[in-house]
């Protein structure tokens, strides 16, 4: 009986950093929200996993929208109560 309770002991010491470990890497279930102020707007921006897949955008004056990615995969945003109209990504001209 002793020898087993010293096994079970032993085998539990050698388990719990392994759990604490592949409880850390877990992927997170509740979004990354990031909130920043351009001009007069308040952006919320909405990452899973470090991937970025929705923006809010309220005006100061004006009614709240969503931008959310076109397909997934690269950064064609469209707003979610337009879904025809995409919103252009590139920089024309910059100093």
């Amino acid at each position: 009986m002793r020898t087993t309770n010293r096994l079970l002991l032993t085998s539990l010491l050698v388990l719990c950093p392994l759990v604490a470990v592949a409880a850390e890497d877990a992927p997170s279930a509740d979004p990354d929200v990031t909130i920043r102020t351009e001009g007069d707007k308040f952006i919320q921006e909405y990452r899973q996993n470090g991937f970025l897949y929705a923006i809010k955008i309220t005006p100061k004056h004006g009614k709240p929208y969503f931008l959310v990615r076109a397909d997934g995969t690269d950064a064609n945003f469209i707003r979610s109560d337009q879904p025809d109209r995409l919103i252009p990504a590139w920089e024309i001209f910059s100093w």
